[in-house]
């Protein structure tokens, strides 16, 4: 059997912090696996809920060591718990849709929607 996705996937790591899950605000620090235009796969230490809003920030670093912030609102469409059986620390792969961005600036003006 042959997947088929929307889009392409790219295999990266990069930085990535959840804002709020659901109606609560968190701060939850994570690595993203993998990035399309249509969403985001990332490790993370805390469970969200399945079908429950999302808002997370990945940073983005150019060639010149430069960061930007993408600002990004989905949805939660999976959850699977990926610690090693002899570790006590809980991760979690999360999948979330990327269904609005912004890139936000660091002279603190405002963001740009997409």
């Amino acid at each position: 059997m042959t997947e088929q996705r929307k889009a392409q996937r790219f295999e990266i790591q990069l930085p990535v912090e959840v804002l709020r899950a659901g109606g609560e605000r968190i701060t939850q620090s994570g690595r993203t696996r993998n990035i399309s235009s249509c969403g985001v796969l990332f490790q993370a230490e805390r469970e969200v809920e399945v079908g429950g809003a999302i808002e997370y920030v990945v940073t983005l670093t150019t060639e010149s060591g430069a960061t930007v912030n993408l600002r990004c609102m989905g949805k939660v469409m999976r959850l699977d718990r990926i610690s090693p059986a002899n570790s006590e620390e809980e991760v979690f792969a999360v999948a979330v849709t990327l269904e609005r961005y912004e890139f936000m600036r660091p002279n603190g003006h405002a963001p740009v929607t997409r």
